[in-house]
């Protein structure tokens, strides 16, 4: 039932329900609410601030929280009107797994989907960047590619270190496998010393971006845009999406 209500602007108010208070509230636990309410065919998914996993960030955290992200690209799926999907980034990352959860869910939709990266695409946004059909940055966007790190009690033991080296592959195959990066390439973006400040990687921008393979092409909202409507019309007429 929530799934629907995500994408219904028809759906009457209960007897004592508040519009304002309706609005209010997807506002503050969406990030998002349905005005204007206008008609179209594309969803805009947005992954901004922190990607929260399994432990709630605190309160002056701007975060994106992925148990309200995955039933929305679920109902973006399902819904008949929608035909594409636009996923807008400016995150510094977060948890590994929630974002790779959200990064698996856009790889394996069947509708196209286009990736902008807005502002900043780092750390496990990288992932869900390039998990889109197609992907662009802007010319002043960055993306920050580093190793994984585990905060909190760690156990010194060997165990820890495989687990860690596990969780590391999973990324680099799927950032490999869904752009045109090689493994080689990333594996030395973000291995590299003496770039950032407090850690090891690399910094990425814009074009540089697309130089390395990682995103598709350099552009902006109208390019992000022009292009998912060019592979809902190649979809329609039975073309592949590329």
């Amino acid at each position: 039932m929530h799934i629907v209500d995500l994408f219904s602007n028809e759906k009457p108010l209960a007897e004592g329900e508040n519009p304002k208070k309706e609005t209010l509230q997807a506002i503050q636990h969406l990030g998002q609410s349905n005005v204007p309410q206008l008609e179209s065919n594309i969803y805009c998914l947005s992954v901004i601030g922190q990607i929260e996993g399994h432990l709630v960030m605190p309160a002056h955290n701007k975060t994106t929280k992925y148990e309200h992200v995955i039933p929305q690209i679920v109902a973006a799926e399902q819904n008949a009107q929608v035909e594409g999907v636009i996923v807008v980034l400016n995150t510094i990352g977060g948890d590994v797994e929630a974002g790779l959860a959200i990064a698996e869910m856009i790889a394996t939709m069947s509708k196209p989907t286009v990736s902008l990266v807005l502002g900043g695409g780092h750390s496990i946004g990288v992932p869900i960047a390039v998990a889109a059909d197609v992907s662009f940055i802007t010319e002043t966007a960055t993306m920050t590619i580093h190793p994984i790190r585990l905060t909190g009690m760690v156990v010194g033991v060997p165990q820890t270190f495989e687990y860690l080296e596990k969780m590391q592959e999973r990324v680099i195959r799927f950032v490999v496998g869904h752009s045109n990066i090689s493994e080689d390439t990333f594996r030395q973006l973000m291995f590299r010393t003496g770039e950032l400040a407090r850690d090891i990687g690399t910094n990425v921008i814009g074009r540089d971006a697309v130089g390395f393979g990682l995103i598709d092409r350099v552009g902006g909202l109208d390019d992000a845009m022009a292009e998912l409507n060019r592979l809902i019309e190649s979809r329609k007429t039975g073309g592949t999406v590329q």
